[in-house]
């Protein structure tokens, strides 16, 4: 535990204006904890050198172990408040959640000095309850495996190598290069950005040979994975077993086609004549473009980049069966497709809107016509033509070319003519008119389902499976957050690259394999200084279980979205520690509070919480309101929400939490219990928008909340003085909404707590 505390309070930033500062230092030095504040001190611009200077030598004469700065938020300047790594802080947010959240209503003035000194002491109440974590840093394996042969899998060792790491790469087929391998030409990846060029696998697949760093293990099967970051044991089918030490894997296993069976209502499987854009590419490939029908060169090419006909056709019937593998057909290059899978219902509807791939594609094929078929015209119908950044250039050279027409179309029927031709009807053209245009030879988008929807890929060794948690909103993707942190996947140490994360062009691979990289560099020496890599990156600590207690439940292991936590025989918890990113689902999940941080546990937030001044009388002295904000959306939108002159009732205080997964139900009883009048729990978005930085979070939060609403009911008090909001990081503006119809429709509506005054 911290044990000597020095408190100062900043008068700058209008703290000083608003508050009298005087008052809260007196207040801070006469309070329960006086007796571990040999220092209470106020300083008129804290940041300032002199402000850090005055700071450290105290640290230095009165040998300081914690530090509260009662200041601005604690997501600003947080490299300047930083005194060594034997003096932990803490911040108090006296700017935005006191000061700023009501400069412009004089009504709360006479309550802006209970919300600082609640604030106040609850900073140094959590600061005396925490203790400096010892971090466990284990010497860690260092190699890197990259899952992969093809694009982006031979870009992302190339990388890795530079970088100075020992690379295995693992391929399952008999030759490097992949889906690329198999591809006519690319869409530009260079300058000037107007033609298609070659892929470059071939150089890339010489350069990965030669490098003295890369092993290479081809017609190679991953059989397993087990281990944890920085200390994972691979083991490797490649005309034998072998067993390989592996510090982080990057996963570029890329995609397959998706079911073709979907492309039946435009004309896919019933007209000779209508081929997938992969079929089209396999095709140019061998060397020729040629009709299925009848094998004459066509003179005419319509490239479809939309699917509305399918879809509305796909949601009325039934699809193929959820996950269903697609027929074998010749593929094409990695990023050379539609952008969605066709698993179910629910995902054909996003068939329905263009997209960058497929506009590039179509671009792209037709160029091959005018390149291999002289005198052929290439039309390319489009309901909207995205082509972002460069690849406009990409554009304009495919409009300037007298063979290739462009439209925007609504695609409302694809029938085959008494000559084998295909008539393509449309709407909502650039002409204004409908059209029916007739051409030799048509061609459907090909859709893109990354391999781990079809097969565990990784084979781990976890209590939690052998692959990635489902999350539907993915389709199978791998991306745990695509806003907040690319590359990452569910499970960490785990890297994705290229189209087994998200559909993406070959130049968005080649950088997306570098970022990759890093991010497997980082994790490897981050799992080396017993650090998270993130979101908390740099946090040192760790679960710290009280097992005599424990009763083995397994709702830590079950709970875990990282597999942090496995289990013996008798279901007794086994850390993980480098797998685990600090969120501290496990302690919000834990019935027995068995499990804590070092410095974040049920203690210390319970006595936060317990350190609000709630008046008997709430006609008064009014209502009080304990807010638990997530602080990786809800904390920074309440931050911006005050820089922009937004307020709330002054009867709240907010406590942040790590997540709301981390929210143990003690919590909520110990605010009930002292009389507070609601509790609101302010967290990420989950479900279809999910946006949880620790994937499932707030929506284990919301089922726990079913749990507190019985046991409320139980006590007699109302289960909707208890609710659970959502809000993104940009949603700011509706904080201020949230709270204010909590207030009115929940706290008003039933008055005082019943256990108020006891």
């Amino acid at each position: 535990m911290a044990e000597k505390l020095g408190v100062y309070i900043c008068a700058g930033c209008d703290i000083g204006k608003s508050l009298n500062v005087d008052e809260l230092v007196d207040y801070a030095k006469k309070g329960k904890l006086a007796n571990i504040c040999p220092v209470v001190k106020k300083s008129a611009v804290l940041c300032s050198p002199e402000g850090k200077a005055e700071v450290e030598a105290d640290i230095a004469a009165e040998g300081l172990d914690g530090v509260v700065i009662c200041a601005c938020s604690p997501r600003v300047k947080w490299d300047i408040f930083q005194f060594g790594q034997a003096v932990q802080v803490e911040r108090v947010n006296l700017r935005e959640q006191c000061v700023w959240s009501f400069k412009e209503d004089a009504n709360v003035l006479g309550q802006l000095p209970l919300i600082a000194k609640d604030y106040i002491r609850m900073g140094m109440m959590k600061l005396s309850k925490s203790r400096i974590p010892a971090p466990e840093t284990p010497e860690t394996f260092k190699t890197i495996m990259v899952l992969g042969g093809g694009f982006t899998g031979l870009n992302a060792a190339l990388e890795a190598a530079k970088l100075g790491k020992d690379v295995v790469l693992v391929e399952k087929a008999a030759t490097l290069g992949g889906k690329a391998a198999t591809m006519y030409k690319s869409f530009p990846l260079s300058h000037p950005y107007t033609t298609a060029e070659d892929t470059g696998v071939n150089a890339l697949i010489e350069a990965v040979s030669a490098n003295p760093k890369i092993k290479v293990l081809t017609s190679a099967q991953l059989v397993s994975i087990e281990g944890a970051p920085g200390l994972y044991t691979a083991t490797v089918n490649a005309g034998g077993e072998q067993k390989l030490e592996i510090g982080a894997v990057v996963l570029a296993t890329g995609w397959v086609p998706g079911e073709k069976s979907f492309l039946a209502p435009m004309g896919y499987g019933s007209i000779k004549n209508v081929v997938t854009a992969a079929e089209f590419e396999a095709m140019v490939k061998a060397g020729e473009i040629k009709r299925p029908s009848d094998g004459k060169a066509p003179a005419s090419v319509a490239i479809l980049t939309d699917v509305a006909l399918c879809t509305k056709a796909a949601v009325a019937e039934e699809p193929c069966a959820e996950g269903e593998a697609a027929p074998a057909e010749a593929p094409a290059a990695e990023g050379e497709a539609e952008v969605n899978p066709y698993p179910s219902k629910e995902s054909a509807k996003h068939l329905a809107y263009s997209s960058e791939i497929t506009s590039l594609v179509a671009l792209k094929h037709a160029g091959y016509v005018v390149e291999k078929l002289p005198g052929a015209v290439a039309y390319v119908l489009y309901d909207h033509m995205m082509v972002p950044g460069i690849n406009e250039r990409y554009y304009k050279a495919a409009q300037d070319e007298a063979g290739i027409m462009l439209s925007k179309a609504t695609i409302t029927a694809v029938t085959e003519d008494s000559d084998g031709g295909v008539l393509v009807k449309a709407k909502d053209t650039l002409l204004g008119a409908d059209i029916e245009l007739k051409a030799d030879l048509v061609v459907l988008p090909t859709a893109i389902v990354p391999v781990t929807a079809h097969e565990p890929t990784l084979n781990l060794v976890y209590r939690q499976g052998p692959g990635f948690p489902d999350l539907e909103l993915f389709d199978g993707f791998t991306d745990s957050n695509y806003i907040c942190f690319p590359y990452e996947t569910r499970r960490t140490g785990v890297y994705a690259a290229g189209c087994v994360r998200q559909p993406m062009t070959m130049a968005t691979a080649r950088e997306d394999a570098s970022g990759a990289v890093l991010k497997a560099v980082q994790c490897i020496g981050s799992a080396n200084r017993g650090v998270a890599v993130h979101p908390r990156s740099g946090d040192i600590s760790f679960p710290v279980f009280n097992f005599q207690r424990c009763t083995q439940c397994k709702r830590c292991t079950e709970e875990c979205p990282f597999g942090a936590l496995d289990d013996d025989e008798k279901g007794t918890p086994k850390p993980n520690p480098t797998r685990c990113r600090r969120c501290g689902t496990c302690m919000g999940a834990c019935p027995e509070r068995v499990i804590s941080f070092d410095n974040y546990n049920v203690d210390q937030i319970g006595s936060m919480i317990k350190e609000v001044y709630v008046p008997d009388d709430m006609v008064t002295g009014g209502p009080r309101v304990i807010v638990l904000v997530c602080e990786n959306d809800a904390y920074p939108a309440l931050d911006m929400a005050a820089f922009r002159g937004k307020s709330w009732s002054p009867f709240v205080r907010f406590v942040p939490v790590r997540c709301l997964g981390s929210v143990n139900a003690i919590w909520v009883a110990d605010a009930v219990s002292k009389g507070v009048d609601g509790v609101i729990m302010l967290g990420c978005k989950y479900g279809p928008d999910y946006q949880c930085h620790f994937v499932k979070g707030s929506e284990l939060c919301s089922r726990r909340k079913i749990n507190i609403a019985e046991s409320l009911g139980r006590l007699g008090v109302e289960a909707e003085r208890v609710e659970q909001y959502e809000v993104s990081i940009d949603e700011y503006d509706k904080v201020p909404g949230i709270i204010e119809r909590f207030m009115t429709e929940v706290i008003t509506k039933f008055g005082p707590n019943p256990f108020k005054g006891y």
